[in-house]
């Protein structure tokens, strides 16, 4: 065995798997935060020029709000390209270029990925609705002949949404939503959603970010008599999501959304918090990849 070797990997380890515990974290929206050209709207040009600042101030990671080409219907949440850049707000050589300049100050870069529902603009809805109903294109989505499917679910948006169905005239069918009517669901059923949205993930790890953070991901799935939220099969696609990040890129962070209406949901003892609840469970995949690295 080589002792050097593994003591020399140890520090490495824990700097790239636990920095996120005392990261001071600043969150922000791209077309609000900094503008380059004064055409009024942030972009990273405008971001890269003020690290200078933010890394005076003390911040050690940025979590970048969706900055995707989106419709804007929800504040780039309805995402239309998971690919690219908003061309609002840059190109994708702008950022990479404030990748680089982040990394020099060493600072950690967390990106907001939403894996739940796409925008109606989206090419993989476009595909969807005009295809017939037995096709792998149409199976991307969530779709039915009637809106009685799934009763029990709530309608999370119920000023603006009456329910969780919306008819859909060229496809001449319901397709599901959560949120939006104008943001159907990914059909997670579907292995090649699944598949897709990792090639997504990677892509963005491939740019150089430290993180991914998940949103809406309570509602992946849908059964039959339950609330659909939080349900194991969503877990299980979770839990896919970590390994093939983990096996891709390992020591990147995924930050959920999670949805917890009380402690009694989590495993943990009511005396410890959530977010330290998060931190254990972290910490212990944290180990127990360490012991397979030394194995």
């Amino acid at each position: 065995m080589d002792v050097v070797a593994d003591i020399k990997v140890e520090p490495k380890l824990e700097s790239d798997e636990l920095w996120f515990k005392d990261a001071i974290t600043y969150q922000l929206h791209v077309k609000a935060f900094a503008d380059s050209n004064n055409d009024g709207i942030g972009d990273f040009a405008g971001l890269t020029e003020k690290l200078d600042y933010l890394e005076d101030v003390g911040v050690t990671a940025l979590w970048l709000l969706p900055f995707y080409p989106s419709p804007g219907r929800d504040d780039g949440y309805d995402i239309s390209d998971y690919r690219r850049i908003n061309p609002d707000f840059g190109t994708i050589a702008d950022f990479r270029r404030f990748m680089q300049e982040a990394k020099r100050r060493k600072l950690r870069v967390i990106t907001e990925l939403v894996i739940n529902h796409t925008s109606d603009q989206h090419p993989w809805f476009v595909r969807a609705r005009r295809s017939k109903p037995t096709s792998d294109a149409r199976n991307w989505y969530v779709w039915s002949d009637n809106d009685q499917a799934y009763a029990g679910t709530r309608v999370i948006f119920n000023d603006t949404e009456k329910s969780n169905w919306a008819w859909d005239p060229l496809a001449g069918a319901y397709y599901w939503h959560r949120f939006f009517s104008h943001q159907p669901d990914l059909n997670y059923d579907n292995p090649r959603v699944l598949s897709a949205m990792i090639q997504i993930m990677r892509r963005w790890l491939d740019l150089g970010v430290d993180g991914l953070r998940l949103g809406a991901i309570p509602y992946l799935c849908e059964r039959e008599g339950t609330n659909n939220e939080n349900l194991p099969e969503t877990h299980a696609i979770i839990k896919k999501i970590r390994a093939e990040l983990d096996s891709y890129a390992p020591g990147k962070l995924l930050l959920a959304e999670a949805l917890v209406v009380s402690l009694t949901q989590v495993r943990v003892p009511r005396s410890m918090p959530l977010a330290a609840a998060v931190t254990d469970y972290h910490n212990h995949r944290v180990k127990k990849l360490k012991k397979q690295r030394m194995a």
